[in-house]
């Protein structure tokens, strides 16, 4: 009976030898991270980008918040689908800021129809839901920036239904408002 050790033997010596082998990839000239670097005048490896940079896939991104789309009733309505979603928990169906959360014991958001966010600027909401602000964490991980234009515009319509001038009105529909009082 032949022994199988023996025929194996080269087949492992030469696998042993191709394995043993120092491969060229792995000593690269290349500078690691936090690699001390003379090709910057910083000697840093790590460089900070370029001011303005973006991230690739990210310029549709802040350009839809940059840009302010135009006032549609569709804008509207999607506004007020993503506002009873995201916003009446805390601000409460009319942006009172007596949501059930609050009814619940957690601090109350400021109302809408206040003097001060009645004159913020409609990009003050779309940066709150961006950002945060006060005790509100930001939103931006889960509303769209379309959307929250959309918040924005019906935040808009909230404070306009509250605070209306009536002077503002047409004949006919102070007539009508005359009649429910």
């Amino acid at each position: 009976m032949t022994r199988p050790v023996p025929r194996l033997a080269p087949l492992l010596a030469l696998i042993l030898l191709v394995a043993g082998c120092d491969d060229p990839m792995v000593d690269q000239a290349k500078y690691e991270a936090y690699e001390k670097a003379e090709l910057f005048p910083d000697g840093k490896t790590n460089q900070p980008p370029v001011p303005g940079t973006i991230a690739r896939g990210q310029l549709d991104y802040f350009a839809t918040l940059r840009q302010r789309p135009p006032l549609t009733r569709a804008l509207v309505e999607r506004g007020r689908e993503r506002f009873d979603i995201f916003c009446v928990p805390c601000h409460g169906r009319t942006g009172d800021g007596d949501g059930m959360i609050v009814r619940r014991g957690f601090p109350s958001p400021p109302s809408y129809h206040t003097e001060r966010l009645r004159n913020a600027p409609t990009e003050h909401f779309v940066q709150v839901v961006t950002n945060g602000y006060g005790v509100m964490y930001s939103y931006a991980d889960r509303v769209p920036p379309a959307d929250r234009w959309a918040i924005a515009a019906y935040i808009r319509a909230l404070q306009l239904s509250q605070d209306f001038p009536v002077a503002r009105l047409s004949d006919e529909a102070r007539s009508r408002l005359e009649e429910a009082r």
